[in-house]
């Protein structure tokens, strides 16, 4: 049988956070994205302790059984990497290997590049470095996805949204996307892990204008009925029972401001521009993932500057966002195979 997975509540940098662990040895912190729970990584974590490590999966701040503020400011990018160095201290852990996908890959970089000490190694999924400052000079970052240094991210979006919907602007401002999802979690998730998937098709939105749309509007039924090859109905039920558990004004938390903190963090990623990350990383991302295809091959160039022990850039064939959950085999052997080099140093 494979090692059963521990649920803990873990006090931290003022917080609740709710953790799945799993496994013994030296230790691997995932953080998650959005629509995601520590149940993006369902099926890296009892590979990972096979293996010999102790696999931490982490509900971040907002989401799940985590504790959920409201304020936006308590969502920025310094409170969040404190989070992560407090799970570490949990576990009286002076270092760990970092894994991140989406948000939770910006996360992980901002942990190597703040924290450095403090980290072994780290995965990295989908988004480059240091896509997460969204503030570079003119080229050098999708318009769509970042703002430049003397324009920041909302102001960015909104020129964006002046030539078609994009979720990134419809999420700026308070009330809006919850009144419109918050009721409805179970359609925005539904079609979002579809959209967000090789066969889903996310950038549709580009098709439709701003006005009078909202985001359930631009993403499409899936083609086919649950279960599909990666996702079943039990895996759709579990995640909206755990984003509607803390009441119907908190469903999506954690994922709205995300968006909403960007103008922050932008603030905050000034003081780290041009960081070197020294750890040793492994980047990974599904061929088909639509955040992959509005990035620009200048973002990759940037990663590689940055990153001097970047291990390798691997794009999984037949995978989209969650190339973690569609693709795991591939997936779970890459990360091994950078472990046993880089993840006992």
């Amino acid at each position: 049988m494979p090692p059963a997975i521990e649920h803990l509540q873990v006090a931290g940098n003022g917080i609740k956070l709710h953790l799945a662990t799993c496994g013994n040895g030296p230790l691997v912190i995932m953080l998650h994205g959005f629509p995601g729970l520590w149940y993006t990584w369902r099926r890296q974590l009892p590979v990972l302790a096979e293996a010999g490590y102790r696999a931490v999966a982490m509900d971040l701040r907002g989401y799940g059984r985590s504790e959920r503020p409201t304020d936006v400011a308590a969502y920025d990018s310094q409170t969040q990497v404190a989070d992560v160095l407090a799970v570490m201290d949990h576990f009286t852990e002076p270092r760990a290997i970092v894994v991140g996908q989406d948000f939770g890959a910006r996360l992980a970089w901002n942990v190597c590049a703040r924290a450095p000490r403090r980290v072994t190694a780290a995965v990295i999924f989908g988004v480059p470095y240091d896509f997460n400052r969204a503030g570079r000079e003119p080229g050098g970052a999708s318009l769509e996805l970042s703002g430049l240094d003397d324009l920041p991210p909302s102001r960015q979006f909104a020129s964006v949204a002046e030539e078609h919907f994009f979720h990134m602007h419809y999420f700026q401002d308070i009330g809006p996307a919850e009144a419109e999802l918050n009721p409805r979690a179970r359609d925005l998730l539904l079609r979002l892990y579809w959209a967000l998937s090789a066969e889903g098709s996310l950038l549709d939105w580009r098709n439709y204008p701003s006005a009078g749309t909202g985001y359930l509007d631009v993403l499409a039924e899936p083609a086919m009925p649950l279960p599909w090859a990666w996702f079943s109905e039990e895996d759709l039920e579990y995640l909206v029972g755990e984003y509607c558990s803390a009441g119907p004004d908190l469903t999506f938390t954690g994922g709205f401001n995300a968006y909403r903190v960007l103008d922050i963090n932008w603030r905050i990623s000034k003081g780290y521009r041009n960081v070197e990350v020294p750890a040793p990383v492994l980047y990974i991302m599904g061929e088909e993932d639509p955040v992959g295809q509005m990035m620009p091959a200048a973002a990759y160039e940037h990663m590689r500057r940055l990153v001097p022990n970047l291990w390798g850039e691997h794009f999984i064939e037949g995978a989209g966002h969650f190339v973690m959950q569609e693709r795991p085999a591939p997936v779970n052997q890459l990360m091994l195979d950078f472990l046993a080099e880089f993840g006992r140093n």
